[in-house]
Order: C-alpha cells, then structure tokens, then sequence
C-alpha cells in the first residue's frame, strides 16, 4: 500500500532555507562513517527534503527501537484521560500476579506510573535483561531494585514494557490495537506498520515498533502540534505537554544531546525542542518554536559518534536559519535545486573504503584454512574473489555458510542461519588486511566487522558484532593456516 504523506511538499526556499544548506546537510551525514538510511526534513507542515539510502525507500517498514517509547507513553495519556489511571497510582497495584510471594521490596513498592514514564524506576537497567526469564513484566517486580524510585534518572527498557503490559490490561487490547483505534488510524498509518512481542506475546512497548520512516513523522508532528490532527484532539493536549517537557535531568548521560532532560518516554533537546529517539539513529526531532521537525532512521550503532553526528548536520546546517528573526521565503535557485533532487535520488548506503585488489588475491583466492580453536566455532574457511560477487565461506559449529560481498558494491542476501536480508561489501584497508561488513537491515539491526589479514600461508580472522544475541558467535579471533 502506498504510504500517503500527511503533509505538503514544498521548495527549502520557499520557507526561507537555501537549497545549498539541506545539500550540506547530507553530505554531513555521509561522512565519518555514518550509515543513514532516510532522513526527512520537515518546515511549517511542509516536507523540504525527503531522501532514502538504496536498498531503502519510503516504504520500507523499519525496526524504530525506542521510538516506540513515545507512543507508549501516548497510550497511557488516554487511558488516564478515559480516567483508567493515575500517573500518582502505585504500578504494582495493577499487577498483583506479578508480585513475588515473599513480599516486594519497598522501594518497588513505592514506585509510581509516573516514575516509569520518566525512567526513574527504582532499577539501574532493564530487569529482563539481568535474569532468564520469559515473564520481562515480573522481572520488573522480582529483580533487586538499586535506589529509591523518583530519585535519578536511569534508562530501563523493562519499564517501558511493564506500561505496555498496563495498557493491556486496562484497555484489553494489546499497546497495538489500542493505538491503532485511538491515534494511528487517524493518522492513516501505513499498513507496514506491526509490533514485535515479548515470549509471552506483549507488545514490545519500548523497542519493538516496526513502522515506516513517514510513519514516525505523522505521530511526531502530532504531538508536536500538541496532539491535534485534522481539526481533532486525538492526543490528550495537556498530557502531551507535560510528555514532552522536562520532567527529570538526564545531566549524568554520555553524550550533549541525550544531556537536555527528559519528559514522559520523551527525550528533550536544545530550544524547547524533544525528540522520539531510538538505538543507532531513529530521530524525530521536534522544535516547536520553529515549527520544524527532522526525522530519521539509521544504524550507526558502530559509529562512536554516529547519533550526535546526526545532530550535529541538523545544528551545523539548518538550525541558523530557523533562528531569524523572520523566516520569509527567500529566491529560489534552480541549479540548487536540482543538485537537491539528484543528491536525494542517489542516496545509498555506504561501502567500505579502501583498494579493490591487492597482490595478495592472487595468492588466496580459492584457498582453504584450517582454523584453531576459537570462540566463533569456525573450523574452515575460503576466500573466492570476482569482479561482480565475491565470497566468504565458512564452516562453524551449526554448518557450511558463505557470505557474499562486493568490493566497492553492496551484495545482498539472508545472513547466514537467519530469515533476516543483508547487505555486505569489502575493501582492503592494507596490502594484505580485507576489512569486510555487513548490515543486518531486516526488522533486527545489526552489523558483523570482519578483517581478514594474511601473512604467507595463514590467515587470522578478527570479529566484531553490534547489537542483536543471534550476531554472538560473531566476536573474536582466530587463526588458521592453509588446507594442503
């Protein structure tokens, strides 16, 4: 189904940017490393820029990470606007089949809906991740607590699903469902959109939203718009206000921008802006005063500075000229802006850098290695090199795999031993070192880094994983030499 625009296209210049300053936007984004894959800019209601790196478009249903956050937090402002809750109830008063039967301990006791919704729960990270147990919802209520709930702000996923799990309860539909029936089909969601569960079939309220990047952008701009949409008040106005304003300091954070405070599942920003933020570069960054909006999904979770960097081109490029004084329309350019469609249309995701071909292809291609012991379990492995395909082929603990990759070029296909695509290339970053990645680009993101240096007749394998459990046995190194 195609995925309508909620809003008007218009010319940069036509709300008072100049052409040049989004083109530098992007060529900001594609530098150091980033691996953008959509980034929309959005001015006065009006879509100014909208670009997609192949494989990907603008109808690409893309995993949103802790995007989802926010529209869980939405759900639980109707459900206290249907009067079902109070943000000052206590959260295990909903939840007594979840209690452990030695009695709970004070501090989760204590704990308030409102403490979830500011991640200031009485848990340093998210409990389901500490403990084996399918029931993510009890480990909330089982899990040793750390601090007095309301008290400092620490980020715990676990939270976000124990909300998701109330607004099933209370609703008796799934987080889901419920949105669908009060916000997203209003929105006129497109029918991409679908929400990854937990074992026991809850909504992953705080990383599991499946949507397009057009999605993103109509629920962000509606609550940017303090939950209106068309003439009705689809978000509770005053609930939304105070979700995206400060609620608690965040000063403690890694980075600047994850510094600014944060509200209701909503991160803020700089100016009185916020933003619905997820793993690795899911954006919408909203600033109300100038009545703009960036929004973008990406996978730079390999990229130390791969999510500021995002920031950074917004800051950098676009944000001078919404802080005129008066922003009017200003000359159009022609030739800028064709520059503008070209760059949108020939976005891509990145290939590695470095050389096509050394001298050393000649001596490997097609020779196998016996491989040492190692914690990736491979045995065997080969090298074949061709100018269209190459291919990695590797024997480990569940079988025979091969990984295809381009050089300069991307090659696709299903990550070995999984359902899920993705995208390889190559490059030799050395005379005798093949540095090799590949994105995991399905509704898991992830990436493998592979470097592959060869001294005479041996070869040593480096390993290195992002994100995802199923990516584990690809971390380490290992060591082989020639099959004679």
């Amino acid at each position: 189904m195609y995925n309508k625009l909620l809003f008007d296209e218009a010319s940069p210049e036509s709300v008072g940017i100049p052409s040049q300053a989004v083109i530098n936007f992007y060529k900001e984004l594609k530098k150091d490393g980033f691996c953008m894959h959509g980034a929309m800019l959005i001015k006065n209601g009006q879509v100014i820029a909208e670009g997609y790196y192949a494989p990907f478009h603008k109808d690409s249903p893309h995993r949103m990470y802790s995007v989802g956050k926010s529209f869980t937090s939405v759900a639980i402002g109707l459900l206290q606007e249907e009067g079902k809750l109070s943000l000052t109830d206590k959260i295990s008063s909903y939840f007594p089949d979840k209690l452990p039967k030695k009695g709970l301990h004070p501090y989760i006791e204590r704990t308030t809906i409102r403490d979830l919704l500011c991640m200031a729960s009485p848990h340093s990270y998210t409990t389901y991740k500490q403990v084996n147990d399918r029931d993510w919802v009890k480990s909330f209520f089982t899990v040793k607590p750390t601090r007095y709930p309301g008290t400092a702000f620490a980020y715990d996923t676990s939270a976000t699903h124990v909300l998701s799990a109330l607004v099933e309860r209370l609703s008796g539909m799934s987080l889901f469902d419920y949105l669908k029936v009060k916000v997203l089909n209003e929105l006129e969601f497109s029918d991409q959109i679908r929400w990854l569960t937990c074992p026991m079939g809850i909504c992953q309220g705080g990383s599991g939203l499946i949507c397009t990047l057009r999605d993103v952008a109509k629920f962000a701009y509606t609550c940017m718009k303090g939950g209106r949409y068309d003439g009705k008040q689809l978000i509770p106005e005053a609930y939304i206000k105070e979700a995206t304003s400060f609620q608690i300091s965040t000063c403690l954070q890694p980075c600047t921008e994850e510094q600014q405070g944060y509200g209701y599942q909503f991160w803020q920003t700089r100016d009185g802006g916020f933003t619905l933020y997820g793993l690795g570069g899911q954006l919408a960054v909203c600033l109300p005063k100038q009545d703009f909006m960036m929004v973008t999904m990406a996978d730079n979770l390999t990229n130390p500075n791969g999510v500021q960097g995002i920031y950074d081109a917004l800051w950098h490029h676009i944000y001078p000229y919404l802080m005129k004084q008066e922003v009017t329309a200003i000359p159009e350019n022609s030739s800028l802006l064709n520059e503008l469609r070209v760059t949108l249309s020939n976005l891509k995701l990145p290939v590695e850098k470095g050389e096509r071909k050394t001298e050393q292809v000649s001596l490997i291609d097609g020779k196998g290695y016996h491989v040492a012991d190692n914690p990736m379990g491979i045995t065997q492995c080969s090298l074949t090199f061709s100018e269209e395909v190459c291919v990695f082929s590797y024997i480990n603990e569940s079988g025979s795999h091969t990984l295809k990759f381009g050089l300069s070029s991307m090659a696709e296909q299903k990550f070995p031993g999984t359902e899920y695509t993705c995208v390889s290339s190559a490059a030799w970053v050395t005379e005798n070192t093949l540095h090799l990645r590949t994105y995991i680009i399905d509704e898991c993101y992830g990436s493998v880094n592979i470097t592959m240096t060869f001294q005479e007749n041996t070869i040593t394998l480096a390993m290195k994983k992002t994100a995802e459990p199923f990516l584990e046995k690809y971390e380490g190194h290992a060591s082989g030499e020639w099959i004679i």
